[in-house]
């Protein structure tokens, strides 16, 4: 309980009431499975309500805003919600310096993990405003945080994925659909790991790895995206 949180209530914009729920909030399952004299629960319930209030709030404003259907409504949705926006959001705020982690957890700072522990985290933020002050509160924060960056979204095209988009912006360029051809597969049946390539025609554009060949496609898109400059596309 050793934690000052003045410094992410200011970044937050939001001051606690009952800074304990807040606290509670930033406490994964894992931190309690070696300190279980810690007073607070582990945040999961709070994240739970937290996704519930996330969604109402950016459907909500995407409803009152944009008069497309719904297919499209709902995967810009998904671009604003999912993990890795969460994350990032996260990082953004510094959250990372006020997770309660078990030694374990605290040494994986850029696993995959701990990118699902901060998106986890954020909803679980959000869940606690709502508690503590209200749904207005909630709604300002993921205003200013999240559907800030729907603009961006929209302009780049990220609502679509790494796959769909690198085909998009690779047929507008050069008139030629990727193709992705497996360079190498590795490991036992159950624990496979791929290595695709991507092709304009005869050039390799990039390569991904992935312990499936979609992940695998997956990442070989978005480093084909990279790899061509056309990111800001």
């Amino acid at each position: 309980m050793d934690k000052d949180l003045t410094a992410l209530m200011n970044r937050l914009e939001v001051k606690f009431t009952n800074v304990d729920l807040l606290r509670q909030a930033l406490v994964h399952r894992s931190y309690l499975n070696e300190h279980r004299d810690f007073p607070l629960e582990h945040n999961e319930r709070l994240e739970f309500l937290g996704d519930a209030v996330l969604e109402l709030v950016v459907t909500e404003h995407l409803y009152d805003t944009y008069p497309n259907p719904e297919g499209e409504l709902t995967t810009w949705r998904a671009s604003l919600v999912n993990a890795q926006m969460l994350a990032i959001i996260a990082e953004q705020l510094g959250v990372d310096d006020y997770l309660y982690l078990s030694r374990g957890e605290s040494k994986e700072a850029k696993s995959k993990a701990r990118q699902t522990i901060l998106a986890n985290c954020i909803e679980a933020i959000i869940g606690a405003m709502y508690l503590d002050k209200d749904y207005d509160t909630a709604a300002t924060f993921i205003h200013r945080e999240v559907i800030s960056k729907l603009p961006h979204i929209l302009k780049y095209r990220l609502y679509l994925d790494s796959k769909s988009r690198f085909q998009e912006i690779a047929q507008e360029e050069t008139g030629i659909t990727p193709v992705y051809r497996v360079l190498s597969e590795s490991g036992p049946d159950h624990l496979k790991e791929f290595v695709i390539g991507v092709y304009l025609d005869q050039e390799k554009v990039a390569e991904g790895m992935g312990t499936s060949k979609q992940e695998a496609q997956m990442r070989a898109a978005e480093a084909a995206i990279t790899a061509k400059g056309w990111s800001e596309k």
